[in-house]
């Protein structure tokens, strides 16, 4: 009885944790890329964005953070969003005048002056989602300009930048702070197949690390499986060659499965893969199968992002193996750093550790991370695009698992006991509440 209890409490004690901090990200204010098709036609230039006006006017630091809501001005933000959509309009005026200032686009090295043509906010969004507005910029430049740069301003987040109306146009993907290359106005100023394909590893990983909590919280729960490497390889294959096909497919064009959909999907398996490590030991026979079919919808999500991107028409395949890689990379991290705070107490377990210098490994680590989370570090905070804590916590109770199955080392199956089943538990209770999220909120 008081060891039923006593596990009830650990599992109840990682779920409420790890809850508290990860669906929390799940329903904070996301940071979207601006997305700007440029294009230029007898003298004019035209700049058509998707962007988050209230985002850009607040002065919080997108470059730093992936949710408005982790930002020090989030009040900012969430004031400027409640407004309606004619007082953000009336904004744009000053924001535009600060990206001529910088300027944010020359002519063979010219400023040029940009001016607002158009600008539609929608009104009826839910205000716990960003606001996309469409805003369209022009200005005049020489009748015999060769090319034009853009610089996007620090702080502004992602920019993804493609080039209409010509042969071999140009598409990239600028962060805030960063200068397009010249981009010519005739076309050919696209990038080199070698340049593509290094371009869009950064944006597969970043997708994964730190942006793709859902993948991540997947992945793990392959990992959480078995201590074994062959299940794992097993599962890791299946998942990779399935989400290969259906990305290639999504970024192609023919396969287009609305993100309603897609996304509930996700979250239930996510609640699936968690759920079966509680009741089975190891890989049974359906399992690659099943996580092939869902190695399938996430592709599918991978395929939404890249929608959002763009890929460059003229090197299309290594920008997308590029992105597919960065993804893969992402995915072999997340492995590697769970594999790393566990591997201690594996090797107690298979009696070729010293279970004492073990304990208090287990005991440090835990108590560096929990310190870690009440020590301001905005480089970290900015280079997980999230705050410290979301990462750490669960990080410092997987410690504490690891501690409790060397400490408890004589029960059957300590590892899975105390670290895989509680794990787990809270990666099937955030992932349905995803699905709740997704379907019905």
């Amino acid at each position: 009885m008081t060891t039923t209890f006593y596990k009830l409490i650990l599992k109840l004690a990682y779920v409420l944790v790890l809850s508290s901090g990860l669906v929390g990200l799940a329903q904070a204010h996301e940071v979207v890329p601006t997305i700007a098709d440029v294009q230029s036609s007898d003298g004019q230039v035209t700049l058509d964005l998707r962007v988050n006006l209230e985002a850009l006017m607040s002065g919080i630091d997108l470059d730093a953070v992936a949710d408005t809501n982790d930002a020090e001005d989030a009040s900012d933000y969430d004031s400027l969003r409640a407004l309606p959509a004619d007082e953000v309009a009336a904004r744009a005026p000053e924001l535009l005048a600060q990206w001529n200032a910088l300027p944010l686009l020359r002519a063979d090295g010219e400023p040029v002056a940009l001016e607002a043509v158009a600008l539609t906010l929608p009104e009826d969004v839910n205000p716990e989602l960003p606001r996309i507005a469409e805003w369209s910029l022009q200005g005049m430049v020489p009748q015999d300009t060769r090319g034009l740069v853009v610089s996007w301003p620090d702080g502004s987040g992602a920019l993804v930048l493609r080039q209409q109306g010509v042969e071999n146009p140009y598409t990239g993907y600028l962060d805030g702070g960063a200068e397009s290359p010249e981009i010519l106005l005739a076309g050919g100023g696209q990038q080199s197949a070698w340049e593509a394909f290094a371009s869009y590893i950064p944006v597969g990983f970043d997708h994964i690390l730190p942006k793709g909590l859902d993948h991540i919280l997947f992945v793990l729960g392959l990992f959480f499986l078995s201590t074994h490497l062959r299940p794992l390889v097993w599962q890791v294959t299946a998942f990779t060659a399935a989400h290969t096909v259906t990305l290639a497919l999504g970024a192609l064009g023919w396969v287009t499965v609305p993100g309603s959909i897609v996304e509930p999907l996700i979250a239930a398996s996510i609640v699936y893969v968690a759920v079966e490590n509680i009741f089975l030991a190891g890989l049974s026979p359906w399992r690659p199968l099943v996580i092939f079919g869902f190695g399938l919808l996430h592709g599918l999500g991978f395929a939404s992002v890249l929608g959002e991107f763009g890929l460059p028409q003229d090197q299309f395949i290594p920008a997308l193996i590029g992105f597919n890689i960065g993804v893969e990379i992402g995915q072999l991290t997340v492995i590697a750093v769970m594999f790393l705070c566990v591997w201690q107490a594996l090797r107690v377990m298979r009696g070729q550790g010293d279970p004492r210098a073990t304990k208090g490994l287990y005991v440090a680590l835990t108590v560096i991370a929990l310190a870690l989370c009440i020590v301001p570090m905005p480089a970290v905070a900015a280079l997980l695009e999230a705050p410290v804590p979301v990462f750490l916590i669960p990080l410092a109770l997987v410690f504490t698992g690891c501690f409790l199955s060397v400490q408890f080392r004589q029960v059957a199956a300590p590892y899975r006991r105390f670290v895989a089943i509680p794990a787990s538990v809270a990666i099937a209770v955030i992932g349905a509440y995803w699905f709740v999220e997704r379907v019905f909120l």
